[in-house]
């Protein structure tokens, strides 16, 4: 099989450069000055084990090279711009007949549960993926994963349901011997919400730098905020019906198989959401974590106040291009104030 990995950030980087180095045929796609750097210098890899330059074959969209049926596409853009990525791949012919949707697997390597729904609406075939993994996008062609001994753990399933079969089967074999910990699990629905939950304190982590990562906060009102906007997440999943388990108990699992060490030349920054304002992207995923929380407590009843400040101050840093954990004492005071703190 042949690996497209479509956006070759921190995720897609190192799972293309992991499989890359386990003598698997990959493709990077990526834009702009990423890309650049990928077809100018190649890949530069870093783990605790050592940075490499990996040559990988680097190309900005579908129409640079020609699909194949033993191609699986793996989508690692961040949630925000699924639908749009998706429509570019969706309709490209397969050589020998027929289409990307209609042909090939598209396996969801992304935060959140919406992705793999609106994946469904164009691809025959959807894996979900539950990605755990401490990576980052270090500059343009530059990539770094702190995980040790394996760089990630990515439980593959089918979607909407089952265990995806025998190709599912087959890329997790693929995985499983390049670096991760790749099992699969017909109960990876469960898993992917329980993560969403430990993915609400992204926005917060961003827009303030609270975390692993970042400062905390002398008075504790920063990790009181952490855990408020978790519990109100957990209560919301509760309301829908929606099975998952316990976030902190799903990072202790994952610390089992998975270490961090730091990478030479190269500081660990902050969660993926951190990291899009640092780039400036202008967008941030918050629509489709703490709004996935928001959403389901409209269609359910519940309440989700907290979720929803977090979703929408998030969204007005990206916007404004304001840097990570730049927030104001006054902003930190109006979230406080919601959470009863």
């Amino acid at each position: 099989m042949r690996y497209i990995i479509i956006g070759a950030g921190a995720v897609g980087g190192t799972i293309g450069a992991r499989l890359h180095e386990g003598g698997h045929e990959v493709v990077l796609v990526a834009r702009g000055a990423h890309l650049g750097a990928l077809r100018a210098d190649g890949l530069r890899f870093g783990t605790p084990q050592g940075t490499r330059t990996l040559r990988i074959r680097a190309v900005g969209g579908p129409t640079e090279l020609t699909l194949r049926p033993d191609d699986v596409l793996v989508l690692a853009v961040k949630s925000q711009d699924t639908a749009a990525v998706l429509a570019e791949w969706a309709p490209r012919p397969v050589a020998g007949g027929g289409t990307a949707a209609e042909r090939l697997p598209l396996v969801c390597a992304q935060n959140g549960v919406e992705n793999e729904r609106v994946a469904l609406r164009l691809f025959r075939e959807v894996l979900a993926m539950f990605v755990w993994m401490p990576s980052t996008h270090v500059a343009p062609g530059r990539v770094s994963a702190n995980g040790t001994p394996v760089s990630g753990i990515l439980r593959l399933g089918g979607y909407p349901s089952g265990n995806g079969g025998e190709r599912a089967a087959a890329i997790a074999a693929d995985l499983g011997g390049s670096g991760f910990s790749a099992p699969v699990d017909a109960d990876v629905a469960r898993w992917k919400y329980t993560k969403l939950l430990g993915n609400l304190g992204n926005a917060l982590d961003a827009v303030a730098g609270r975390g692993p990562y970042g400062r905390g906060s002398a008075d504790g009102r920063l990790e009181a905020l952490y855990e408020r906007v978790t519990a109100e997440g957990a209560a919301v999943l509760a309301a829908a019906g929606i099975p998952h388990d316990d976030p902190d108990e799903l990072a202790r699992t994952c610390g089992k198989a998975l270490r961090l060490e730091p990478v030479e030349g190269e500081e660990r920054t902050g969660s993926s959401s951190w990291q899009s304002l640092a780039r400036g992207t202008g967008s941030i995923e918050a629509d489709h974590l703490n709004g996935e929380i928001v959403l389901l407590a409209r269609l359910h009843g519940a309440a989700a106040p907290l979720n929803e400040a977090l979703q929408r101050l998030a969204g007005e840093f990206a916007r404004a291009g304001r840097a990570p954990g730049s927030l104001t004492p006054a902003e930190l005071d109006a979230l406080a104030a919601l959470a009863g703190l």
